[in-house]
């Protein structure tokens, strides 16, 4: 799935805005910072926009530097450092197994080779020089079963070294699609996870319904209690969407900036809207309280689109109609659930 989705024309707009911003700043106009803006005009980067809003708070200037951090923190793939330092740290790990494998499979042979002298040996040899024979056979089997011990230990805590990298892998890549504000996947994640079901997906229309929720009026929320409060309601919503969206196969992602995914395979249109209602009804019941004071500051509310999958459709379109549904909603007042 494309990381831009959007339709040509939005695209175009984001790029106009993601002009417009990098003139207003000292870094040079390079790839990096195209994608750096881009994604920031576009609200497909909620943990980039973040951080630009937080620079630009503090009258901190965008230079190069600060836009090659950007990109690392918040574009490249946080798990390719991580999956090549795991890959190395295994490649070393086997290239020892086999070392020691080869080493111990030498020393099998020298110990066949030298039993095969001794028996001849000790058919040949007078009895006064059997004990000496017998103690050279006895020295040569330690040796061996020193070197099978060796290599059985490497075996095991090389084993146990696999089970370690894999859960660090497996941990890498959770990390890199999981939103860091929210807990709930990131863009990242979403797109991965749609992508799969896709492929799953058959061809019994209305199987499978995607919600995208978007907060109300959020750039009044940060022009007027400043980007730590907004911080708080996107932290809320989303724990509102996993309470409203609690079953294992039920995957909320925050999509970018303000704007939520839920995807719920295996679930009818109707059953989808009943639980966009649910989430707009959470919502409406957060409080936002003056930490000093505990009186009530802020209330928010959230609209909801609905579309569910069409057979044959691609990911952009299904989007695509769902976030049709959600400008519906805005379009209609706000705080309510629009059906595609």
């Amino acid at each position: 799935m494309s990381r831009y989705p959007d339709s040509p024309e939005r695209c175009a707009e984001a790029l106009r805005t993601a002009l417009r911003q990098m003139g207003q700043q000292p870094a040079r106009w390079t790839p990096v910072c195209f994608a750096v803006w881009f994604e920031h005009a576009a609200g497909i980067n909620g943990g980039l926009s973040q951080a630009i809003a937080r620079r630009l708070d503090a009258k901190a200037p965008i230079d190069d530097d600060a836009v090659l951090q950007l990109h690392a923190e918040h574009i490249a793939d946080p798990d390719r450092e991580a999956v090549q330092r795991i890959s190395d740290d295994l490649q070393r790990l086997m290239t020892g197994v086999a070392e020691n494998a080869s080493s111990t499979g030498d020393s099998a042979g020298h110990f066949g080779e030298r039993l095969d002298r001794l028996s001849g040996a000790i058919k040949a040899a007078p009895p006064q020089d059997l004990p000496k024979l017998l103690d050279e056979a006895s020295s040569s089997a330690r040796q061996m079963q020193d070197s099978t011990a060796t290599l059985v230990q490497q075996i095991d805590d090389g084993r146990r070294e696999i089970d370690r990298l894999r859960s660090e892998l497996v941990r890498a890549r959770g990390e890199a699609m999981t939103d860091p504000l929210t807990g709930v996947l990131n863009r990242k994640g979403f797109d991965q996870h749609l992508a799969s079901l896709l492929i799953q997906a058959g061809g019994t229309p209305d199987a499978h319904s995607l919600i995208m929720v978007d907060i109300d009026h959020f750039k009044n929320v940060n022009d007027t209690h400043g980007h730590v409060m907004g911080d708080q309601v996107i932290v809320a919503l989303a724990q509102v969407l996993r309470r409203c969206a609690p079953k294992e196969h039920h995957l909320v992602a925050r999509y970018g900036g303000e704007e939520f995914a839920i995807l719920l395979p295996r679930t009818p249109l109707a059953d989808g809207v009943r639980l966009a209602e649910a989430v707009c009804q959470g919502a409406r019941a957060m409080k936002f309280r003056d930490r000093r004071t505990q009186q009530v500051v802020m209330t928010v509310t959230v609209s909801a689109g609905v579309a569910a999958h069409e057979p044959g459709e691609d990911s952009s379109s299904w989007i695509a109609r769902s976030d049709a549904a959600l400008y519906k909603s805005k379009q209609g007042g706000r705080d309510r659930v629009s059906a595609a």
